[in-house]
């Protein structure tokens, strides 16, 4: 079967500690694993459209799920996995697998007195899925005649009263205390407004002998969310590192055995708008309960219709896409960014940008170097930037944002002020000095905040002599020279869009890229938002200066005449 890194990652892990497990006291019981797995079409009846009252038959990459769960144990005879995390496409059945797996953990799993609960932030969104237990409930004959429903409409308890053991919805926001979970199942996670539903539930495990824990989502794009913390964890179990490589390499190092993960998502080459074969990667059911005419029609959609792209990448290709409403699309992006070295362009003009933080932003320089005219006389650029962050605090920051600063300060993408809990002036002052010396700096772009008072006196200690242009950075005003973010943002994002500009790669501008959101007036001026952004944008901003000001007209700021526009 055709599928996506980290499920192939779940299967290569499946696979070495069947060879291996033993030596860890896990033990894979055959029996255990086809027992969960034939309950499903023995005793449950699925409900809805074409499916109305068939038998539950899994398919081969849900029945690997169930197996798993139930399959593996520890050498005391009890479940290895207490916690499941599954993310695919929508319309993959998410919810009527969760449902099952309570149903089974309520009359099938040994457990006296089990509580299942049907976990949610609030109690409308915890019901889906319950409604779906009920539903099978409605169409089994062998369940309806066991549990006992309270409630009419809706029904808000299935009851086994000759074991004691019982399944409703739970909601966080009902201030609920006290639950003792023989089996949580939390769905939509990415829409959980924060972890106290998880952790609501896992504090009362201590009461069970192996509670189970099934999280079930699409992707999101709240990067300080429970779920993106969740997959993060998720995809290094599968892979077996902590610091996994761009394509996920499996290396099989034990990362957490009570953890299993079930993550569809695509290859990092995959192009989902122009290459139907890789939706099954993200859709394990497509030609089932995803039919691929159903998926065309929304490729179509978001190729027609760019602001819905984000959202169908993110609903049915498993795409983290940083930000609801974001700013660029990755795969316009990767048509700019190159790998080239900046010091090519020793002795030409560059513009520089500079966005100097509070204490816990990053400070960033942006450089512009026009590069010529295109075939149709419009002018070109190359641009990058330059980063610096605190290094007392590097690891506190890299933990709280979810962002391995960490790693690309070893890998030379972000530079480190050692020491410090704040970024020192002097650094970023010393480096622009390097580069008045290795470029023709025609000016430096700033934003008021910080620069009269901290930074310019940097300058003047080291006796640089530098034009510098006031360029705001909201979209209330504009600067002496007509400089403004809404001006710079829009020639930025028309030379992305045209292939004009060449962006050397780098995976701090590259998420800045990625997380930023924008604000915009009645009057259809738009600016980059650092409130509403996902991830630190602090390199755009910089960047973006940069190209204002080598783009901007020749009367205003003194420009040779190819940068008029």
């Amino acid at each position: 079967m055709v599928a996506g890194p980290h499920v192939r990652n779940a299967c290569r892990r499946h696979l070495q500690d069947l060879k291996n497990g033993k030596i860890r006291g896990l033990v894979w019981d055959k029996a255990a694993a086809s027992r969960a797995i034939n309950f499903f079409p023995d005793v449950l009846r699925l409900n809805g459209g074409q499916f109305e009252g068939k038998p539950y038959v899994l398919h081969p990459s849900q029945a690997f799920r169930v197996g798993s769960l139930f399959g593996w144990k520890k050498s005391d005879g009890t479940r290895r996995f207490r916690r499941f995390y599954d993310e695919e496409g929508k319309g993959n059945g998410k919810s009527p697998l969760l449902a099952g797996i309570g149903l089974y953990c309520l009359v099938a799993d040994d457990e006296p007195r089990a509580e299942v609960y049907a976990a949610a932030s609030k109690k409308d969104q915890a019901m889906v899925l319950f409604r779906d237990a009920v539903a099978m409930v409605d169409q089994s004959p062998a369940l309806s005649s066991r549990l006992t429903k309270s409630g009419g409409n809706p029904v808000w308890n299935l009851a086994d009263l000759k074991k004691g053991s019982f399944f409703r919805p739970i909601s966080s926001d009902e201030g609920q205390s006290g639950p003792r979970p023989h089996c949580a199942l939390c769905d939509e996670v990415h829409e959980h407004r924060d972890a106290r539903t998880v952790e609501l539930l896992e504090r009362g495990f201590k009461w069970r002998r192996q509670p189970l824990l099934c999280m079930a989502t699409n992707s999101g794009s709240d990067r300080q969310s429970v779920c993106w913390q969740e997959h993060q964890h998720a995809v290094r179990v599968a892979a077996g590192t902590r610091e996994p490589d761009e394509q996920f390499t499996f290396v099989g190092e034990v990362i957490d055995d009570e953890t299993f993960a079930f993550v569809c998502s695509l290859d990092h080459d995959d192009q989902p708008l122009d290459n139907p074969e890789c939706w099954v990667k993200a859709n394990p059911l497509l030609g089932g309960t995803v039919q691929p005419s159903y998926l065309a029609g929304v490729v179509a959609q978001a190729k027609a219709i760019p602001g819905k792209l984000n959202n169908i990448l993110r609903l049915h290709f498993c795409v983290w896409t940083e930000a609801e409403t974001a700013w660029m699309s990755r795969p316009t992006l990767e048509a700019v960014l190159a790998d080239f070295d900046v010091y090519e362009h020793s002795g030409e003009a560059v513009y520089l940008g500079l966005d100097l933080s509070a204490t816990q932003d990053l400070t960033a320089v942006g450089y512009c170097v026009p590069t010529g005219r295109n075939q149709d006389g419009q002018p070109t650029y190359d641009a990058w930037i330059e980063a610096w962050t605190p290094g007392e605090t590097l690891s506190q920051r890299a933990l709280r944002d979810k962002v391995p600063y960490d790693i690309w300060a070893r890998e030379g993408h972000l530079n480190v002020a050692e020491g410090r809990k704040v970024i020192g002036f002097d650094f970023v002052a010393a480096r622009i000095a390097e580069m008045v010396g290795l470029f023709e700096v025609k000016c430096l772009a700033y934003d008021s905040y910080g620069f009269k008072r901290h930074f310019e006196p940097e300058l003047d200690a080291l006796g640089l002599t530098l034009e510098t242009i006031e360029h705001p950075q909201g979209g209330k005003k504009k600067g002496a020279t007509g400089l403004w973010m809404p001006g710079s943002k829009l020639e930025l994002e028309t030379l992305i869009l045209e292939k004009r500009i060449r962006l050397l790669r780098n995976p701090v501008l590259i998420s800045a890229i990625m997380s930023a959101a924008t604000e915009n007036d009645p009057f259809g001026n738009f600016w980059f938002s650092k409130r509403k952004a996902v991830n630190r944008i602090d390199a755009l901003i910089a960047l973006a200066m940069a190209v204002g000001a080598a783009s901007s007209p020749g009367e205003a700021s003194g420009l040779p005449e190819i940068h008029i526009w």
